[in-house]
């Protein structure tokens, strides 16, 4: 008796059940898509760390903060929101982590002095997000 994830092929009731959702789109359109999600992501890290970076008054805590808001943004991403995390939350729960974690990207950027490029990357980031759950689920 053979124990492990080999004996589970695709055609098997148990993935056909827990898989009940099939793409709108496939091929170039879906490759785009998750393409323009995964720069949205690295955007976020990125736009924290900035902020972060930006956001004390001392050198240890501008430090601190550049280093511990993306870890801490891309650590629930991981638990929870990422494609293969072990126990990804279920919709509304996971896309509304998603969308504060953006919008706190985004305040961020707007306390920076940058409107407008928090507003396109709001847009963009939860644009996104919203669009891969109709387009690519499960990505």
């Amino acid at each position: 008796m053979t124990i492990g994830n080999d004996d589970m092929r695709s055609d098997s009731p148990a993935t056909a059940a827990s898989d009940d959702r099939t793409p709108l789109a496939s091929g170039p359109l879906q490759a785009a898509l998750l393409s323009v999600r995964l720069l949205t992501e690295l955007a976020m890290l990125a736009v924290l760390a900035i902020v972060g970076a930006n956001a004390g008054s001392s050198l240890a805590l501008r430090i601190a903060l550049a280093v511990g808001l993306p870890l801490a943004a891309a650590a629930i991403w991981g638990i929870g929101i990422a494609p293969r995390a072990r126990r990804r939350w279920r919709d509304p729960w996971r896309i509304g982590a998603e969308i504060m974690i953006f919008l706190a990207g985004a305040a961020g950027l707007a306390g920076e002095g940058s409107v407008i490029a928090a507003i396109v990357f709001a847009v963009i980031a939860i644009g996104t997000a919203i669009a891969v759950r109709v387009i690519a689920p499960g990505g």
